[in-house]
């Protein structure tokens, strides 16, 4: 599948009453400095008196992931490249190491004194941080505008009807990558052994993420390290690429009952739903959500029903990582202990709020979600405005002079 997220942000650019200097990562979901890049064509006049927006929307927010020195050298390289030579001087170029995201794309002498950035977490600190060194936050759920797009055939698809049907699997499970942010699934995998679920589950697992084996995985969270030295053993080898979280596979709906929803983020405080959380909604599937603590609330929040009274939700309350994943295990052992009869009353009740949620989903998401970004966007632009004074232009020119 061909994903058009260009197009995403020209519809953005178009939904704001306020004309914009865009930068936002291409690749999308890269995090490099050098992928950081003007999104349309712009004259010089623009680079000076447009407000500047950075799309940082599709990755978790981390503000201290580049260094100074980075920021200095991709200053550099952007001054280079815009015939700019003569703002080559080692205090230009700290004073545009200093403005972060900002000064990395050289933007020093626009007249707007702060920076918008676009991005898609909520209760976050990364966001607190941003708005303390510069940056106007605006908030929008990314991801729910992409998954709509990445999922659309799932509105009419006949082979996403499960009324009355028997699966051969209790739960299915997509497990591939592991590093960074993602660790903790190494633990749920071994647990997963542990307690003999894998037989249950229709899963796979990678034993190598960023070219690294997870045996020599160095742990944020100590926690997190499995017991089992040979976890690839257990399950069959997960051969599938990034690109996969971009579709849906009716096979494998079709064979499980519920799906274990394994999110980006897990050991961490925000909010931060990806198209992992969107997908089995689309499809109108059931699903428990490995993700941060309140991560069904933000769901709730957004109108969707969850599925309290049927599954044990509890596990979404739960602020310790490690008991997180055993209240999940522990209602995966409920479910799987439960005869055919009940395990069939169940599906039939969960599968009432899955077309609900599904209904919800293509008929009314996409434009609470951009209502809800067309009135922070307008919030921002009016801060941006109140903070025109042109204060680092005048600063640039002092160092030019000095």
């Amino acid at each position: 599948m061909s994903v058009p997220l260009d197009r995403l942000y020209h519809f953005l650019a178009d939904c704001v009453n306020h004309d914009l200097l865009i930068y936002c990562w291409l690749p999308h979901g890269s995090k490099k400095l050098e992928d950081l890049k003007q999104f349309f064509y712009y004259e010089p006049s623009e680079w000076y008196n447009l407000p500047v927006a950075i799309f940082h929307d599709q990755e978790p927010l981390k503000f201290d992931l580049w260094t100074k020195q980075q920021f200095y050298n991709q200053a550099a390289w952007w001054f280079e490249q815009g015939s700019a030579k003569f703002m080559l001087t080692s205090s230009i170029l700290a004073y545009a190491a200093d403005l972060h995201l900002r000064g990395a794309m050289a933007l020093v002498t626009n007249v707007y004194d702060l920076t918008i950035l676009v991005h898609s977490e909520q209760q976050s600190q990364q966001v607190n941080v941003f708005r303390q060194n510069g940056f106007v936050t605006v908030y929008y759920w990314c991801h729910a505008v992409i998954a709509l797009d990445w999922f659309r055939y799932a509105a009419n698809d006949p082979k996403l009807d499960f009324d009355n049907k028997e699966y051969d699997y209790d739960f299915l499970i997509y497990n591939r990558a592991w590093s960074g942010s993602r660790e903790y699934r190494l633990c749920f995998a071994d647990k997963l052994i542990s307690t003999g679920l894998v037989k249950n589950c229709k899963t796979s697992f990678n034993p190598v993420d960023q070219e690294q084996h997870y045996t020599k995985h160095n742990f944020q969270n100590k926690n997190f390290f499995p017991q089992n030295s040979n976890i690839e053993s257990w399950f069959d080898l997960n051969t599938h690429s990034a690109a996969h979280s971009a579709d849906y596979n009716c096979e494998d709906y079709g064979l499980s009952g519920i799906e274990i929803v394994l999110e980006t983020l897990f050991d961490d405080t925000r909010w931060h739903l990806t198209e992992k959380t969107l997908r089995p909604i689309a499809c109108g599937k059931p699903f428990i959500l490995a993700s941060t603590p309140g991560s069904l609330q933000y769901l709730r929040n957004y109108g969707f029903k969850t599925f309290q009274g049927l599954i044990d939700e509890t596990y979404d309350t739960v602020t310790d990582p490690c008991l997180r994943l055993d209240a999940i295990i522990n209602e995966m052992k409920r479910i799987i202990n439960l005869d055919l009869q009940q395990k069939t009353e169940l599906y039939l009740q969960l599968n009432s709020i899955c077309q609900y949620n599904k209904q919800h989903f293509f008929n009314n998401l996409f434009d609470i979600v951009v209502d809800e970004y067309k009135t922070n966007m307008a919030q921002a632009i009016d801060i941006m405005s109140a903070n025109r004074t042109e204060l680092h232009p005048m600063n640039i020119q002092k160092l030019l002079v000095e």
